[in-house]
């Protein structure tokens, strides 16, 4: 005699019946926070914010990419260098389902794939993270300086803390050995 259960039944039917009411079904609203940026006027600064979490979200994007946008209207720019191909079209894609965004302009270079540039990758994040006095940046989710490696040249982008930090990184990079060249354009933070 076969034995029945009436639990997987009653699971599924449950499930469907709190469904809606947790917000599973598709509204036509807009966000709250998008009725609050119409109603502060304040549109264009939502949308930056938007699309900056939205970048920084992406499931690939790590401390050897680095990628700007310009937010005109209803219009994003994206621009810098990433190591993933796949990165750069997950970035456009994620912008243009922005409530809000009309067009994206993808001007996102993808670095040439070689071994001797994940070598440098691996070796000047482990000079500058690997110091006691830049360690603390290792421990956010995307740290802020990012390394950008590009057929044996380096460019360090991002932001620091103070002045210190930033010359840190530089002198711990130029002790990698195969660099070619370093080119800084770290920031410091306004205190």
């Amino acid at each position: 005699m076969k034995r029945i259960t009436l639990f997987p039944a009653l699971t599924l039917v449950a499930t469907l019946a709190v469904a809606p009411m947790t917000g599973w079904a598709k509204t036509s609203e807009l966000p709250r926070s998008m009725e609050r940026a119409k109603d502060a006027a304040s549109t264009a600064e939502w949308l930056q914010n938007k699309v900056r979490h939205e970048l920084v979200m992406l499931p690939y994007y790590s401390v050897f990419d680095h990628i700007t946008y310009k937010v005109e209207c209803d219009r994003v720019e994206l621009a810098g260098q990433v190591h993933r191909p796949t990165l750069k079209s997950s970035a456009a894609r994620v912008v243009q389902q922005i409530e809000g965004i009309s067009a994206v302009t993808n001007n996102i270079e993808v670095l040439p794939l070689s071994p001797n540039d994940d070598r440098i990758r691996l070796g000047v994040y482990r000079a500058i993270y690997g110091s006691s006095a830049l360690s603390r940046y290792a421990l956010q989710p995307v740290p802020s300086i990012h390394i950008i490696v590009k057929n044996g040249q380096v460019t360090l982008e991002g932001v620091a803390a103070n002045e210190m930090d930033k010359n840190i990184a530089n002198i711990r990079a130029h002790s990698v050995p195969g660099v070619f060249s370093i080119a800084q354009n770290i920031v410091v933070e306004k205190q």
